[in-house]
């Protein structure tokens, strides 16, 4: 499955929100993707068009263009009857930061980040 986002809106920690680390974003189709944990769970939460599903195990790479979840085949259901959501980004090179921060947050103790950030 592919989507493309203008940007990848991103919150390490929002403290209004029990320091849940947040990605989401919303593609050029109107669909919406959001990445969700809170940091005393061990598994987060993908939703994709409203549909949420809980999962471990997932692995994410990041790279200035593109970001790509995969996920068990078990667990296709939660994208749709895929196993990996290609996301293709135009966010721009300083807020890169944030968002591996992000994913790092999400991700740690339950699932794998890769980094392809230069």
């Amino acid at each position: 499955m592919q989507m493309t986002t203008a940007l990848l809106i991103a919150n390490p920690c929002d403290d209004e929100e029990d320091n849940m680390a947040m990605l989401c974003c919303h593609s050029e189709t109107g669909e919406m993707f959001l990445m969700t944990r809170y940091p005393d769970e061990d598994e987060l939460e993908i939703t994709l068009d409203g549909e949420p599903s809980t999962l471990d195990g997932v692995k994410v790479t990041l790279s200035p263009t593109r970001l790509l979840i995969e996920i068990a085949a078990a667990d296709a259901d939660a994208l749709n009857g895929d196993d990996h959501l290609e996301i293709l980004h135009g966010t721009a090179a300083p807020d890169l930061a944030e968002v591996e921060e992000t994913l790092q947050n999400i991700l740690k103790g339950t699932g794998t980040y890769i980094s392809e950030l230069a």
